[in-house]
Order: structure tokens, then C-alpha cells, then sequence
């Protein structure tokens, strides 16, 4: 399946400052989900961001909220998988959109949860590998084979936007490449 930036929505999955300080790689992560939501926002393509219990665990990172802008919406949510809050649920009902490039943490809770529960759904989940982390290595491993064994696509930052862009010849070809360099 080759992607299609109509028919995508992008899901970044609680990118919180409190719980990113602990993950292996945080900082990979942080910069590989910044330019990804760069690449998103260039692309026109709708994001949604989740928040997990945010009253404890505090708000997203502001790398991230700096790129979102302020118009960004951000849904807390108590449950781990994503379809296991109404609203969320709700949300994505709303838009249509059944292929879902996924980003965030953890792996192996949040992460693999929602991927399970979107593909068990009917949506296509499209998970970005070095977007996303855990507290441990093995555990972000581990989960990349369960969510794809669930059904879901591996890939990587570079590889999905220049497969959304599909072309050279597109105006926001030069910005997506900027971002990459």
C-alpha cells in the first residue's frame, strides 16, 4: 500500500516533556517527531495530539507545541490505547480518514494499545520507528514486531514524507527537503 496524503491524518501520541525526559533516545526522539510534524503541517495533513493524564504528568513538550501552534488541539486521555477514550474516538470518527501515520510513547503501552486496537478497527496504522519510544530498548522493539505483526506499516521519518510527497516537482518538495537535511 502506498500512502496518500488525502487519505491520511497523523496521530502524535502523548509527546509529554515529563515522560520524554526517561525515554531511551529522547532526544532521536523529540527531533525525529519535530520534523515529522513539520513535514505534516507542510503537507496539509490534520494532526491530532494526545495527552496522557495531563493534570500529573504535565502538558506536550514545547518543542512540539511550538511547531503545532496555537490552534493545535490537545486531547487528554486517561486510557492507553487511543479508541479506548470517547472522545478521541469521536474525533477521528469525525475526520474520515482511515490511514493513520502514528507517532509518540511509549512503545510498548500507548502506542502498541492504540495500534492494536485502530487495526483490529479497519484503520491502517502507519508507524513511524524512529519517531517513537520507550523507557527500554527491548520494550520499543518488541512492540515494532507486535504492531506489525497486528497489521501495521514500519517506517521511517524520511521515508513517509518523501512517500506523501510522491514528487519532486511539487512546491513543498523544497521545504520537506530542508527539513531533512
Amino acid at each position: 500500500m502506498r500512502l496518500d496524503r488525502n487519505q491520511c491524518l497523523c496521530v502524535a501520541i502523548d509527546l509529554q516533556s515529563s515522560i520524554l525526559a526517561h525515554m531511551d533516545e529522547s532526544e532521536r526522539v523529540l527531533h525525529q517527531s519535530s520534523v515529522l510534524l513539520k513535514g505534516m503541517r507542510i503537507l496539509g495533513i490534520p494532526i491530532m495530539v494526545t495527552e496522557q493524564c495531563p493534570k500529573g504528568l504535565g502538558p506536550t513538550a514545547k518543542e512540539i507545541q511550538d511547531i503545532l501552534g496555537e490552534r493545535q488541539r490537545y486531547l487528554p486521555k486517561r486510557a492507553f490505547g487511543v479508541l479506548d477514550d470517547d472522545q478521541f474516538a469521536h474525533l477521528l470518527h469525525e475526520t474520515g480518514k482511515h490511514t493513520l501515520v502514528l507517532l509518540g510513547i511509549e512503545a510498548h503501552i500507548c502506542l502498541l494499545q492504540s495500534v492494536v486496537d485502530l487495526q483490529e478497527k479497519g484503520y491502517q496504522c502507519v508507524v513511524v520507528a524512529d519517531a517513537i519510544s520507550s523507557r527500554g530498548k527491548k520494550d520499543a522493539e518488541v512492540a515494532l514486531l507486535r504492531m506489525q505483526k497486528e497489521g501495521a506499516i514500519l517506517t521511517t521519518t524520511e521515508s513517509v514524507l518523501f512517500e506523501l510527497l510522491k514528487t519532486s516537482t511539487i512546491p513543498e518538495f523544497k521545504e520537506i527537503s530542508k527539513l531533512i537535511k
